[in-house]
């Protein structure tokens, strides 16, 4: 028995040498050179940083959708009340409408400022309305106006992560429950994003508030684990932003009032990675609030849209010159 096992075993390491060998020359990587088009997004490399765009992909979609010639707009979205799941005549069509909600997913990949208006048409993907599907128009008559804008990733330090967070609360018009929205930068480059109806109903807009911090740091505390891993670990605390001046004193203030007990668990989860040093929430005023742009519309005339979705790192591609 013992001389079986032992011829067994040698057998084993030998079989699994060979497996390992035929492995490694089926599914080796090899050098493709530079990154130019990966999943539909064209990336262009310069000296500064990476410019992923998603052009091509955009102009299919307007075609599509039978607006390659239409006109432009200069905001996805309007400053209107948020539409309502009852609000005009069904839309012929509803497969076309969910087909375009999903395609515009996509999109905003490499377009955040087009995050909070997918966010919107998305809800009424069940039983989709005439309201509905013209505001997935002017998202496209929005992205024919944009079509060469794209994410910037700058070549900056990574030693540090800062996001911003808001809500709006109880915007819905059905059921009254608030949208939360944050942006986190690592460095000076934007690397998550994200627009979403809470689920549940805020009783004020401090909850409504404290909910969309919870979201955030549970967000940044993901990231802050994942470049542990990749061994850039960060040695500051995350720098949370959000505009509500009572969810900031509820952060710092560890006695919880009676009112608060409802949103009790939030607090204490924010709480917890404040006391260890991983987060610090600070107050910044509403002009500076650049998740705004994740949780409503927002008015050009007053470039408020334009210089919030400059500082979500979306530019246009540098001028090409003869020669390079």
């Amino acid at each position: 028995m013992y001389v079986d096992d032992i011829i067994l075993t040698a057998s084993s390491l030998d079989l699994l040498r060979r497996i390992t060998a035929r492995l490694h020359s089926e599914f080796a990587m090899t050098d493709l050179g530079e990154l130019h088009h990966f999943l539909g997004i064209s990336v262009t490399c310069s000296s500064d940083g990476l410019f992923l765009s998603q052009r091509p992909y955009a102009l299919d979609l307007l075609q599509r959708a039978g607006m390659a010639e239409c006109h432009s707009t200069s905001t996805p979205v309007d400053t209107h009340a948020k539409l309502s799941s009852t609000e005009g005549p069904p839309v012929a069509d509803p497969s076309e409408y969910r087909s375009l909600a999903g395609a515009l997913q996509y999109l905003t990949l490499t377009r955040p400022d087009l995050a909070y208006a997918v966010q919107q048409v998305c809800l009424f993907m069940h039983d989709p309305r005439e309201p509905h599907l013209a505001l997935i128009k002017r998202i496209l008559r929005y992205v024919k106006g944009s079509l060469s804008a794209g994410l910037h990733i700058g070549t900056g330090p990574v030693d540090k992560l800062i996001a911003y967070s808001d809500a709006d609360w109880a915007g819905c018009p059905d059921s009254r429950r608030s949208t939360s929205g944050f942006c986190v930068f690592l460095g000076d480059s934007l690397v998550s994003w994200s627009s979403k109806r809470q689920t549940t109903v805020s009783r004020s807009s401090a909850e409504a508030e404290y909910q969309a911090v919870a979201h955030v740091v549970s967000e940044c505390c993901w990231l802050r684990q994942l470049l542990q891993e990749l061994h850039v670990p960060l040695k500051v605390a995350t720098v949370v932003y959000f505009d509500n001046v009572s969810a900031v004193y509820m952060t710092a203030n560890p006695v919880h009032h009676r009112r608060t007990k409802h949103i009790e668990i939030d607090i204490h989860f924010v709480r917890e990675k404040v006391v260890l040093g991983e987060v610090r929430v600070l107050h910044v005023p509403s002009q500076y609030q650049f998740a705004d742009i994740m949780t409503k519309g927002l008015p050009v005339h007053v470039q408020l849209f334009q210089d919030f979705r400059s500082s979500l790192c979306i530019r246009n591609p540098d001028a090409s010159t003869e020669g390079g």
